[in-house]
């Protein structure tokens, strides 16, 4: 019997000058060392010409165990800004550990009612992949305030900075398709070929994760995907088994392409005569599957961000070493053109 056909993309209204973003505790909490940081984030969405605010439970120094709250209290939070027709946008303050306490409590009629912007990574691609799955909402693999806009950003260039900043504000403004997105001499082909499909994925772990759920997207979403990924933290052997758990459900033999982020913090990744380097890792759990697979491009833990919108069709070249976003990742806004 056939699968389940494809979901309609559920994409946000386009965000105009002086529009309200809301800064949130989407999982972790706070602390209070990371104030600056969270400050320097408010001044770059100020810059690029939005309204800023933080969300109650962006308190210093305020936490449930792990988190900002507990999973009632965030997802009470999230629910009421969903609802809030003057929010048009969400950017998590930070990952964590938090969002699967929250899944079933989020207001899906809310986001189908008034989509939005939902950036962040981590813990939030967690949300971007069951939202996607439940709504069709295109989610935004961007940074995140605090360690991403107030943090890397800080570190990098001034003129990456600059061109991150626009390539942000074309993401969220504009509703032409993007094309291509700015290379740098990181990227890697760890195998060559060309694949065009629907952009899937987030951190590796939260992938596995979200598959285990009653949100699991189904299979047959992957048909055709290029599946991006990117990890943090652990050891080489657990991306290794991550990767085969993906393998064992079938993921793998539906993909068109692979796009993989910069690793961050991997214990005995490509340790001499030890353990493999990330490609070997990725190639030995592809077998002879013979898909594109471009490598070490930013997005992740690494450092700045390009945006990974979930669900937007990307066509990737890994021996040109080029990804090119296909679609805009919002919709016009309903006073000049349709709205969806």
């Amino acid at each position: 019997m056939p699968g389940p056909a494809l979901p309609q993309l559920l994409r946000p209204r386009a965000l105009r000058p002086g529009d309200l973003i809301v800064i949130a505790s989407l999982s972790g909490p706070l602390q209070a060392v990371y104030e600056p940081d969270l400050d320097q984030a408010v001044a770059v969405l100020e810059r690029m010409g939005f309204r800023v605010r933080r969300a109650p439970l962006l308190e210093a120094g305020r936490h449930h165990w792990w988190s900002a709250g507990t999973p009632t209290e965030i997802a009470a939070e999230f629910n009421a800004l969903l609802r809030d027709p003057e929010v048009r946008a969400i950017v998590a303050h930070d990952g964590g550990q938090t969002a699967l306490g929250y899944l079933d409590l989020i207001d899906v009629d809310a986001i189908v009612a008034d989509p939005k912007p939902i950036l962040g990574y981590s813990d939030v691609s967690l949300l971007h992949l069951v939202l996607y799955a439940r709504t069709g909402l295109v989610g935004f693999h961007a940074d995140m305030a605090t360690p991403g806009l107030g943090g890397a950003w800080q570190r990098a260039p001034a003129a990456r900075q600059a061109e991150l900043e626009k390539l942000y504000v074309t993401l969220l403004t504009g509703t032409e398709a993007i094309g291509a997105l700015p290379v740098t001499p990181s990227w890697e082909c760890w195998r060559a070929g060309r694949a065009e499909g629907p952009l899937i994925g987030g951190v590796l772990n939260r992938i596995m994760r979200a598959q285990a759920t009653r949100y699991a997207l189904p299979l047959d979403w992957f048909d055709g995907a290029v599946l991006f990924w990117e990890e943090m933290g652990g050891y080489a052997s657990w991306v290794w088994s991550d990767l085969q758990v993906l393998r064992h459900c079938g993921i793998l033999d539906r993909i068109a392409g692979m796009v993989v982020g910069v690793p961050h913090a991997i214990d005995g990744l490509g340790a001499p005569d030890q353990s493999p380097t990330l490609p070997e890792i990725v190639l030995d759990v592809l077998g002879n599957r013979d898909i594109p697979v471009l490598g070490n491009v930013e997005f992740g833990h690494a450092g700045p961000n390009l945006p990974m919108p979930v669900g937007i069709r990307v066509a990737v070249d890994a021996g040109q070493r080029t990804l090119s976003l296909l679609e805009p990742a919002v919709r016009p806004h309903p006073t000049t053109a349709s709205s969806r």
